[in-house]
């Protein structure tokens, strides 16, 4: 079925119809990390919801190009190595690794290409000197700056004035530049940081630039989906925009730009800069990854969604709603094998093309696991299941058995480990045959006091983890 996909354009304020520059290659770029330091589970909340939407572009098109970089060059990662007393590059690489595993905890879906700007220096140099020869960048003092005046459409995306931006704006004031609101491309390096050779001296990239060349060098001159964090909006996004019109000769960067709202921890956003994080590898210690996966997304992606205790019960206990359900018809089918599905559920697609709704696909998620746990037709229920596990695939949920989401042999799981549960189970099974039901109450007892539930059934006796 094809679906009539809409979604929320920054640039011109509105929900619009999707429609690819071309249906045989859809290309998307979103904002990866600068990685100086752990990711924390509000940097995961773009690359979560970008891979849903990933994933339901591809099951319309036949092929989507998906970037997601990594800013492996910055004066943050420079500072931190300084500080750490060891090699840039070398800190730079432990913690895109880090980011890397946290992604495939997450199940967030490798992209198509995983740029560095640091592999991108040339395609960078080359860009600059075009922005240069055509009137839009000026040499100076080392650096090359962009002429903001110098693009009528500047503050299309951010929907600022100049007098706005100038305003209100970090704007960095500097001997160098022709006028306060231009921003530098590329600037010098004294001989402790990065550099590399250019037309301008030994020097290293501005960030903006380094993903206008990447998106370029990847994708092309025109991509049909930008995205990142709403706080990118400007001025990242802005002026990587013009960086890249100004020098392509193309009327966008994107013809989609979406972003997403922020993650809050109290009454402030989530940031290293304020302190008020909680990183992904800490938060995997003590929760399984899916459960991390489902609270992002419970909050439509453009809204701001506040983390906290609360929201990460409510997705454990979801997603022991949905596991059960599957867990009573056993099979060892999971989302994965469905990924390429015929039908994938009406009702959760419908949310999906409806900009991204992933609160209202979670809720079809549970209708059907409704409808699963009411039917009683053998073949109705098989169907269900597939279904179930179809839209388990759109939303990056469901990749494990349910014997393995409630044992908690996954990663995030405490507590008694699974031999010694079994052998109490064993225990309480043997104080049944002999009568002994006090003893057997006693185990039961010990177990729930230890966050572990029991489930007598025909087929012997099954338990879960309550306490994640």
């Amino acid at each position: 079925m094809t679906l009539d996909i809409k979604l929320h354009n920054t640039a011109s304020g509105r929900k619009e119809t999707f429609v690819p520059h071309n249906p045989d290659r859809v290309t998307m770029y979103v904002c990866g990390p600068t990685v100086y330091n752990f990711v924390h589970i509000g940097n995961a909340r773009p690359f979560v919801a970008f891979d849903v939407l990933a994933r339901l572009l591809r099951t319309q098109y036949p092929q989507v190009v998906y970037a997601r970089n990594i800013t492996d060059v910055d004066d943050k990662i420079n500072r931190q190595a300084l500080a750490n007393g060891e090699p840039i590059q070398a800190l730079a690489d432990r913690y895109a690794e880090t980011f890397e595993e946290d992604m495939r905890a997450l199940w967030v879906l490798p992209p198509t290409v995983t740029p560095r700007a640091t592999h991108h220096i040339p395609q960078i140099i080359e860009l600059i000197e075009t922005l240069i020869a055509k009137g839009h960048a000026y040499a100076a003092e080392g650096h090359v700056l962009f002429a903001v005046n110098s693009d009528p459409n500047y503050g299309h995306l951010s929907h600022r004035s100049l007098e706005d931006i100038l305003a209100g704006a970090r704007v960095e004031i500097a001997p160098y530049k022709r006028d306060p609101k231009d921003f530098v491309l590329w600037k010098p390096s004294t001989p402790e940081l990065p550099g590399w050779d250019s037309p301008w001296g030994r020097g290293r990239p501005g960030w903006h630039i380094e993903c206008s060349a990447m998106s370029y060098a990847h994708l092309g001159a025109e991509i049909d989906i930008h995205g990142g964090g709403s706080d990118l909006i400007f001025p990242h996004h802005e002026n990587e925009s013009a960086q890249s019109r100004c020098a392509l000769g193309t009327p966008h960067l994107a013809r989609y730009w979406l972003h997403n709202g922020m993650l809050t921890l109290g009454q402030e956003k989530m940031s290293k800069s304020v302190g008020n994080i909680e990183t992904i590898v800490d938060l995997r210690k003590r929760y399984p990854a899916e459960q991390l996966r489902y609270a992002l997304l419970l909050g439509h992606y453009r809204s701001p969604l506040a983390w906290s205790p609360e929201l990460l019960a409510q997705a454990k206990a979801s997603l022991d709603r949905l596991y059960q359900a599957l867990r009573e018809i056993p099979s060892s089918e999971t989302a994965s094998a469905l990924q390429h599905a015929d039908t994938f559920p009406v009702s959760v697609t419908a949310a999906l093309a409806d900009d991204l709704n992933t609160p209202e696909a979670l809720s079809a998620m549970h209708a059907l696991a409704s409808a699963l746990n009411r039917s009683t037709d053998d073949t109705e229920r098989a169907n269900l299941r597939r279904h179930l596990l179809a839209g388990g695939w759109l939303l990056g949920l469901l990749e494990q058995h349910p014997e393995t989401w409630f044992t908690g042999t996954a990663e995030g799981s405490g507590g008694l480990d699974t031999d010694a549960i079994e052998a109490r189970i064993e225990a309480r099974n043997e104080a049944r045959r002999q009568k002994d039901f006090a003893g057997a109450d006693a185990i039961r007892d010990e177990l729930a006091a230890q966050g572990i539930e029991l489930e007598d059934t025909r087929q012997g006796t099954r338990w879960r983890r309550t306490d994640s």
